[in-house]
């Protein structure tokens, strides 16, 4: 009588099993969850970088002896400054550049430099008021002030343990402006009266834009991976252009337009300078 009770509990469990296949039919399938993808970071300014530079001129000279126009109350005439020199200055500029490859760069850049101007010439003819027999010597004094914007193009030639040499150019235009150069005549010669000084006159300065271009080569250093220090050279050349007018008494005597303009300036300078990478 047991066997058979536990005979037909088996059949019956064996019969249910089947069953619950069936059921676990009416369950939707899981969901499968992807994870969702990384956000890369777009890299806003990447190439882009600021520069500050700061320069002083070891030489700066004009390209030609600096002449100006004689008028004689009827005729016009030209002469020549016996000596005339440039003062050695500081200069200062800022700029914002961008590195196409890791070869190739330009940058735009605002400078300021000026320059101190300190001239003589002489006269075989009496200054103004002073005896017959002496001559005339004149010491002029003026400086100028200077905005270049120039367009600059590099390329670097390599890293070699965080050094980077370069070469460069640029073109742009320069404004100058001269500041009223000052005109001082000496008496010279034995019957000139004591104090040797005779006069002085004023003559207006000019302003006005020249077409400029300069060569640049140096070095860059890394100071971070960010930020570079930039030592170098540059040669720049300014066009000529107007330079002072003529002084009142000359003017009221009939004189016209421009008495002298400066033959252009070269300049050869050592700079430093900070460049800083937006990244």
């Amino acid at each position: 009588m047991h066997t058979v009770s536990r005979l037909f509990l088996s059949v019956a469990v064996l019969g249910i099993v089947p069953l619950a296949p069936a059921g676990a039919a009416d369950y939707d399938p899981p969901m499968i969850i992807e994870q969702a993808p990384d956000l890369v970071p777009v890299e806003i300014g990447s190439g882009w970088y600021l520069r500050g530079d700061i320069g002083y001129s070891l030489k700066t000279e004009g390209r030609d002896p600096f002449t100006y126009r004689t008028f004689d109350g009827l005729n016009y005439g030209s002469d020549s400054f016996d000596t005339a020199s440039l003062s050695k200055e500081f200069s200062f500029g800022v700029g914002v550049g961008y590195s196409f490859t890791d070869w190739l760069r330009a940058d735009v850049t605002l400078d300021r430099f000026s320059a101190g101007f300190s001239g003589t010439t002489s006269s075989a003819t009496p200054c103004p008021g002073s005896p017959a027999g002496t001559t005339c010597r004149s010491e002029d004094a003026s400086e100028f002030t200077a905005y270049s914007a120039m367009l600059n193009g590099y390329v670097d030639l390599g890293t070699f343990v965080g050094f980077t040499p370069y070469v460069g150019a640029g073109i742009g235009y320069t404004y100058v402006s001269w500041d009223d150069l000052t005109n001082s005549a000496y008496c010279v010669g034995g019957a000139c009266p004591a104090p040797a000084l005779v006069g002085s006159s004023t003559h207006g300065g000019e302003s006005d834009w020249r077409f400029t271009y300069a060569l640049m080569a140096g070095v860059a250093y890394d100071l971070t991976d960010n930020m570079k220090v930039d030592l170098n050279y540059r040669y720049r050349n300014v066009a000529g252009g107007d330079m002072f007018g003529w002084d009142s008494a000359t003017a009221a005597a009939g004189a016209t337009g421009i008495q002298a303009s400066d033959p252009g300036f070269s300049s050869h300078e050592i700079r430093v300078g900070l460049r800083y990478e937006l990244w």
